[in-house]
């Protein structure tokens, strides 16, 4: 299943009916799991760990090192979930010291060009589209989907369940739950389609609404927004996740909508 034409190490860790294909290049630290499918092209270098039924296509590179200057060469890695897609001309970069380790969740879909820096957790079933490009110390939660061309400022953090709509610029953190479009970017309403193919009831889906109304769109303050919520809203999983993701922001949550 292994290419002659390819160059594998041969301190590489390779799992069982993997598929690497000519011209392909993978270094010695390398551990790639069962059932996975390497195109022409594609590097996986050290310090990289793949788990189960991933593809890795054309023009790919997993684990080179990172695109920071405060990196001394420290024994950082990239970690891949099961069954992630990673299109071609997708890079991803180790870590460094601020946290040793890039991971890409599982049934995660990274499509063509596009870039997860040093540092970045990126949670299980997201979809990034093409040419997303994820500076540093990125956090972003599960089922999160970038549309095509957007770009994610270093620290900030994308919660559960959120939408970004393409070629956005994204500076401040984005709550769980929402969409979020327009320049600057600011709250675009409830992922409720995205809630309804996730098995959300419509009462859950209500509630969000709610807590999203008193949030961004009655004017308040987010310090009496959170008053009210805590107040008038029915104490759910969902309203904890939403307030204790504001709660942890360092950069600050995005605006609510204004209208021009």
């Amino acid at each position: 299943m292994i290419s002659p034409q390819a160059y594998v190490h041969p301190d590489a860790r390779i799992g069982k009916n993997v598929k690497i294909a000519p011209f392909s290049y993978i270094e010695g630290d390398v551990v790639i799991g069962d059932d996975c499918e390497i195109a022409p092209f594609a590097s996986v270098m050290d310090k990289s760990r793949i788990g189960d039924r991933c593809k890795i296509f054309q023009g790919a590179v997993i684990g080179s090192i990172p695109q920071d200057l405060k990196f001394h060469g420290e024994d950082s890695i990239v970690e891949i979930g099961d069954d992630v897609t990673i299109r071609e001309y997708v890079t991803i970069n180790r870590g460094t010291e601020a946290n040793y380790t890039t991971s890409i969740g599982d049934h995660t879909l990274l499509m063509a060009y596009v870039h997860v820096a040093h540092d970045c957790v990126i949670g299980a079933h997201c979809i990034l589209a093409n040419d997303v490009n994820i500076a540093g110390h990125v956090t972003i939660g599960d089922y999160v989907i970038l549309g095509g061309l957007s770009a994610v400022q270093q620290f900030v953090r994308i919660g559960d369940h959120a939408f970004v709509g393409g070629a956005s610029l994204v500076r401040k953190d984005v709550p769980p739950f929402v969409k979020a479009a327009r320049e600057p970017l600011s709250y675009a309403g409830v992922n409720t389609v995205g809630l309804k193919r996730r098995g959300f009831t419509n009462v859950q889906i209500h509630n969000i609404q709610e807590l999203y109304r008193l949030l961004y769109v009655r004017g308040y303050k987010i310090k009496e927004a959170i008053q009210r919520i805590q107040m008038e809203l029915p104490d759910t999983e969902e309203q904890k996740k939403v307030l204790d993701f504001i709660e942890q922001s360092k950069q600050g949550i995005m605006r609510g909508f204004q209208a021009s």
